[in-house]
């Protein structure tokens, strides 16, 4: 048996508003604000690293879910980053959770931006890790690599360093910790987002125009976050966003890219459970 608290917890479902089932994870602090994490393009609730989720639900409830359609959720899947966010709050609904924190990564980190924007009264805060607005100005481009990685049909180890970690020793080695500490879970459930929801999701970024001018709106307090070496979001994106949002604290890792929120799970875990408080 595993010792993280995370690979423990069960898989549950809700039933949302168009009768599809939702799956998630629901662990940690009772009687905290809820933390709701939002997930990656082509992550499911299987890809979270188990050693941040027990770090993070030591200080709070963490709540973990696949999206409407996605993995083990059914549904049709979205194909907007409106629909995405549509998703997540009917999700939340169908748990009847009125007061929340919210935490995204990647994908979700925009998505997690939508929540805050379309549902201000729901979030207390908001965590917005290795992401972006959407719609900077100036920001560079990924290299042509990650697209290559990013529509495999399926990507292995070398893959996944590339894309979420710094080519040095200590971040392939912190990089290949975290990957064999999911494998415990993805051994045994196969999770994955299947072409259809792929699909949606690279649809969704596609045509997405941005929550750029629309910043100034989330003024609730916002922690922004990322790795100095994103390939895949530039962080200039978490600065951009620092010169925008009324009321926020940004936090880079010099020695980390896409997944520094797993290399340095220990220390993003702290700032994150400061930041939110209980």
């Amino acid at each position: 048996m595993s010792a993280y608290l995370a690979d423990q917890a069960e898989t549950q479902y809700v039933t949302g508003p168009r009768g599809e089932r939702f799956a998630y994870r629901r662990f940690g602090r009772a009687g905290t604000r809820p933390l709701v994490l939002h997930m990656r393009l082509r992550g499911t609730i299987d890809h979270w690293d188990p050693a941040l989720l027990d770090l993070l639900a030591a200080e709070r409830e963490v709540v973990v879910f696949d999206n409407r359609g996605t993995s083990f959720s059914t549904g049709e899947p979205p194909s907007t980053m409106e629909g995405l966010v549509d998703g997540s709050l009917a999700f939340i609904g169908a748990l009847g959770l009125t007061d929340i924190d919210v935490l995204g990564w990647s994908m979700g980190g925009i998505v997690a931006q939508g929540v805050a924007l379309t549902a201000p009264g729901l979030v207390n805060r908001l965590v917005v890790a290795g992401s972006s607005p959407g719609g900077v100005p100036d920001l560079p481009a990924p290299p042509a690599r990650v697209a290559q990685i990013t529509g495999k049909g399926a990507n292995d180890d070398e893959d996944f360093l590339y894309l979420f970690y710094p080519e040095t020793e200590k971040a392939r080695a912190a990089g290949l910790a975290s990957l064999r500490r999911l494998d415990r879970r993805l051994r045994e459930s196969k999770a994955a987002v299947g072409p259809e929801a792929f699909r949606g999701q690279i649809a969704a970024i596609g045509g997405f125009r941005g929550y750029w001018d629309r910043q100034a709106e989330l003024t609730l307090p916002v922690l922004v976050a990322n790795g100095a070496h994103d390939v895949m979001i530039h962080a200039y994106a978490t600065y951009a966003m620092s010169q925008r949002l009324p009321d926020a604290k940004v936090v880079l890792y010099s020695d980390a890219g896409h997944g520094f929120l797993f290399q340095h799970a220990e220390d993003f875990a702290r700032e994150v459970n400061g930041f939110l408080g209980r």
